[in-house]
């Protein structure tokens, strides 16, 4: 079993009401983009802990975590209060395979998250194999509200970096917002509206996509992309959709 490390706070992030993201400086082993591992306090008494994603790219310090308050969530209502300077325990070995290494290569990745489920996918981006590997990365992040669309200087810098290989498209379901999609990822898989926005198609030949987040959204996005003749992806039967449930 994994050791507990011990961390420093470096920076507590307060994004919105329930958004949060927390930069700690621990001592962790070498990890992969995708990977995840566990955060945890000591709550009345007793550990507390749960897992995460990393959003910082592997080597890089401090370690970067984000973060929705739950309203009954324990751990996550007693982290969103840490300061600079407060210490938190991580495990020092990470675990996980929705990595990079665990998908085929294709003319294009899509990477589908909702709320903090895009953090593996910062990760990701932060490294060289996305853009090795893929011709195009499409970035897809759902969320309730625009405030909730955080990252945005990283997708900028992204954006400018690979120009026409890299897009992002934003779903926001709960306002009109321009440039966003008013409405469910696998909805608008179904009725081609996110090919017609990003002007990419998905098929089994050209596309590899990966889907993290709300156990509801992965799915439902993957019954989509099943009746669109893509299959999930096994190390045994290499297939197009691979997925992290985020919960």
């Amino acid at each position: 079993m994994s050791e507990w490390v011990q961390g420093t706070v470096i920076e507590n992030i307060h994004w919105t009401q329930n958004l949060f993201s927390l930069r700690i400086n621990a001592p962790v082993d070498d990890f992969k983009a995708g990977q995840f591992t566990s955060l945890g306090l000591d709550i009345e008494g007793e550990r507390t802990a749960r897992p995460y994603s990393f959003l910082s790219a592997p080597g890089q310090q401090p370690i970067e975590f984000f973060f929705y308050t739950a309203t009954d969530g324990v751990l996550s209502n007693a982290m969103v209060a840490l300061e600079a300077g407060d210490e938190i325990f991580v495990k020092r070995e990470a675990n996980g395979f929705f990595t990079l290494d665990e998908v085929p290569s294709a003319k294009t990745l899509w990477l589908l998250g909702t709320g903090t489920g895009v953090a593996p996918y910062f990760s990701m981006l932060k490294t060289d194999e996305p853009w090795q590997r893929f011709e195009r990365v499409v970035l897809v992040h759902a969320v309730r509200q625009q405030s909730d669309l955080r990252y945005q200087g990283l997708i900028d810098e992204l954006s400018q970096e690979y120009g026409e290989r890299f897009v992002f498209q934003a779903f926001v379901s709960r306002e009109d917002v321009a440039g966003a999609i008013k409405g469910r990822i696998p909805d608008a898989i179904s009725s081609g509206e996110l090919e017609r926005s990003t002007g990419i198609e998905i098929n089994a030949e050209d596309s590899q996509l990966m889907l993290c987040g709300n156990p509801e959204m992965v799915a439902d996005t993957t019954t989509a992309l099943k009746a669109r003749g893509l299959s999930k992806n096994r190390r045994r039967t290499p297939g197009q959709i691979t997925v992290e449930k985020y919960w």
